[in-house]
């Protein structure tokens, strides 16, 4: 207890970690570094656990390449989806065809829209031509033909779901597995999507058991899982893998199963399991509370995959495949053809072909191996949690390093060796990443104050302080010598970082003394501008150049300073260019990153070389923010804290931006060269920006899209726009998602 004691600072120290673990396993405060962090886990788990073996159950017949080039561009002619249907099932026998395609429109290829429209119209008077089309039509109904080729037969149509908020629908949904009526008005919490994309009627007819295809995708772009259930105006349907699966067992009954949680009303009960039922059979699939099962993938996917076997659709149909080769397989329709955009990004591949995720949760269906992240999930992670952490905390301070080394490594090894056990022997998905987190860092915050603060006495302190100033301030310094001191202090400043863009390129094609001359002459003309701005260089970093404004003389106007500096930089920029042009040297760019903050300012370095320097993190802010003109195509980027001191120049808003290491979110600024010539056209085009953003971050893609295609027709070669209109194509094949704030997450420097 005494040991206890006098450790109690030290073991104070150790719990911090704990405390953030479990205020985030508790939802209090959410650290989305630790979720991103258990994706990454999880995804290195199931890579090294994934048999990497063939199903021979399950076959795609893949719109390749080779079909495409054979038989013509998708969409083919129905007639020859009519004869490659009739080929599975009358030659080769095949047990269940499920197609990862869509037909939302009539197949007008025939001509026969035209030649009754002529029936109709200019040959209405000629009797043998009417006869003539009449007796066509059998022929030319592509729709009909391939309608028939479905009929009686069993097939799983494919269809979309979307989330837009016009909430556009076409062609005819199949019936719902679970009805407002079956749940007595209960709502089951899954995902619920607005509108939908099927197949036209006499399709949807002909083939009336149907699933959607539609993947989850997490926050990072990669996915982990598929929905078995999803929700269209109160009713619920089933997915392709699941209505694949119930066609082959006989189309057992769909039941909602819900965790069994002390205290919960019937009305609050949350979704766990979806139940397949017929006669005595029953199979449970496990869900989250979204509808949505992980998928179990089998090994890396496409062709050369391994997992399951491809057969080019033009081989089926050109009868280049024996009969009954594929007896009684479970037959998909999909493509790994880059044009037709199936390709995703998931934990075993960057290009995995979609229709390969429903083979893979088909295989898990059917062998009943589908991954299971149990509801009492956060109660296992707050227990490993507190076991793990309180022993690090009370234990860790009595020991010696070396014993502390072992005795850390023992626990973080047990909570490793005991999740993947669970996972391995029963399927389990738990919860990993703060429990080694929380492990480290308690050990490291044990050793750090141990030889920082605890043996500090033992250690001299070292002389950390000099006398230099760079040269530019002296001489105004030297007038009230009594003011300045070079002791470091916190202060506001606005700090720049000006990168050159175009320098390697440079650096390949001229002489070293050619390029010495070239970034001499650069960077005096940018150094001059910033001088004269009252701005203090900081350093030079290759082709880099940091300066800040503020210190070691107080401006108050520092802001509007550095703005003023950047923009004759960009200015300077485009005489440069011309002189390069002129004497046949390539041309380059700047990018500008500005920030104003807190900032620690002062006599920084070692006892070998000292400078006059800037650091704190409204300093690293400042140089993400340089790095992030390139991608959004402009020169100048600007935090909101500067943009907000110098509100006399024009601002374009970029993005809001959460950037690596940091949890809030900062917006971003461009400032606008006025214009003198089309000023209103510059207002208006900086008005529908605006308008733009709201809707954007509102979720609301299809007016954003409106909006962004004028902007891009009126400024067709924009980066900033081309880069939302990317965003926006990614985000509306997704679900809303809850609470997003149209924040953009930056994992890069």
């Amino acid at each position: 207890m005494e040991a206890l004691i006098r450790h109690w600072r030290r073991i104070a120290v150790t719990l911090i970690p704990l405390v953030f673990a479990l205020l985030h396993t508790l939802g209090i405060l959410h650290l989305g570094a630790l979720d991103r962090l258990d994706d990454q886990l999880y995804d290195f788990r199931l890579r090294a656990t994934m048999p990497n073996t063939l199903d021979e159950r399950i076959v795609i017949v893949d719109l390749d390449e080779k079909s495409l080039a054979e038989i013509g561009r998708w969409p083919w002619s129905r007639h020859v989806l009519a004869q490659l249907v009739d080929t599975l099932f009358d030659q080769q026998h095949i047990a269940v065809l499920g197609f990862d395609v869509v037909f939302a429109e009539p197949d007008k290829s025939s001509g026969l829209s035209h030649l009754n429209a002529m029936a109709q119209g200019e040959f209405k008077d000629i009797p043998m031509f009417q006869k003539r089309v009449l007796a066509l039509e059998p022929k030319l109904d592509y729709d009909a033909i391939f309608a028939r080729s479905l009929q009686n037969r069993p097939i799983v149509m494919g269809y979309y779901l979307n989330s837009g908020q016009d909430g556009h629908t076409s062609g005819v949904l199949p019936a719902p597995v679970i009805t407002q009526e079956d749940l007595q008005n209960q709502t089951l919490g899954t995902t619920a999507w607005s509108g939908y994309g099927a197949n036209i009627p006499l399709l949807a007819q002909s083939a009336p058991v149907a699933g959607f295809f539609n993947p989850i995708v997490d926050i990072d772009g990669v996915v982990r899982s598929l929905p078995m259930i999803a929700e269209f105006n109160g009713n619920y349907y089933e997915s392709t893998a699941m209505a694949v699966f119930r066609k082959l067992s006989g189309m057992p009954q769909v039941l909602a199963g819900f965790a069994a949680n002390p205290g919960q009303t019937k009305q609050m009960r949350t979704l766990n399991q979806i139940v397949l039922q017929k006669g005595d059979s029953i199979l449970q699939i496990p869900v989250d509370s979204r509808g949505t099962a992980l998928l179990p993938y089998r090994g890396a996917g496409g062709v050369h995959g391994g997992s399951y076997r491809y057969v080019s659709a033009t081989d089926v149909l050109n009868g280049r495949i024996p009969p009954h080769q594929l007896k009684n397989k479970i037959i998909l329709l999909g493509t790994t053809a880059p044009g037709l955009m199936d390709m995703r990004v998931t934990p075993v591949g960057n290009v995995y072909p979609g229709v390969e995720a429903h083979a893979n949760m088909i295989s898990g269906l059917m062998d009943n191996t589908l991954p299971i992240r149990p509801d009492y999930a956060a109660g296992y992670e707050v227990t490993i949690l507190l076991l793990a952490g309180l022993a690090l905390a009370f234990i860790l301070p009595m020991l010696s390093a070396m014993r502390a080394v072992i005795l850390s490594a023992i626990i973080i090894a047990a909570v490793v060796v005991l999740n993947v056990w669970l996972h391995l022997a029963y399927s389990l998905v738990l919860p990993l990443a703060s429990q080694l987190v929380m492990g480290i860092t308690a050990f490291a915050l044990n050793m750090s104050y141990g030889y920082f603060v605890e043996s500090r006495s033992k250690r001299d302190l070292a002389q950390l302080f000099g006398t230099y100033v760079p040269p530019e301030l002296v001489e105004e310094m030297l007038k009230e010598p009594d003011k300045y001191s070079m002791k470091a202090t916190n202060s506001e400043l606005t700090v720049m970082f000006c990168d050159m863009r175009g320098f390697t390129k440079m650096s390949e094609a001229m002489e070293p003394t050619q390029l010495q001359a070239l970034l001499t002459g650069v960077f005096s003309r940018l150094t001059h501008l910033i001088r004269s701005n009252r701005g203090t260089i900081d350093k030079y970093m290759g082709d880099c150049v940091m300066a800040f404004w503020g210190a070691p003389v107080k401006t108050p106007q520092h802001a509007s300073l550095v703005i003023k500096s950047a923009m004759e930089m960009m200015q300077a920029l485009n005489d440069i260019n011309q002189e390069h042009q002129r004497q046949g040297i390539p041309e380059i760019g700047i990018g500008i990153g500005i920030n104003t903050g807190l900032m620690c300012v002062g006599d920084m370095g070692s006892n070998i070389r000292r400078s006059y320097t800037v650091i704190g993190d409204a300093v690293n802010l400042g140089s993400r923010l340089e790095g992030l003109s390139k991608l959004y195509g402009v020169g100048i980027v600007v935090s909101e804290s500067t943009r907000f001191l110098a509100p006399e120049f024009q601002w374009q808003e970029l993005d809001r931006v959460r950037v690596k290491g940091k949890a809030e979110a900062v917006s971003i600024y461009t400032p606008l060269f006025p214009d003198a010539n089309n000023l209103s056209q510059q207002i208006d085009i900086l008005g529908q920006w605006h308008a733009f953003l709201q809707f954007y971050r509102a979720q609301q893609w299809h007016q954003a899209s409106d909006l962004l295609d004028k902007l891009l027709l009126s400024q067709p070669n924009t980066v900033l726009y081309r880069l939302y209109l990317d965003r926006i194509t990614s985000l509306r094949s997704q679900p809303p998602i809850p609470g997003w704030d149209g924040v953009t997450n930056l994992d890069s420097k």
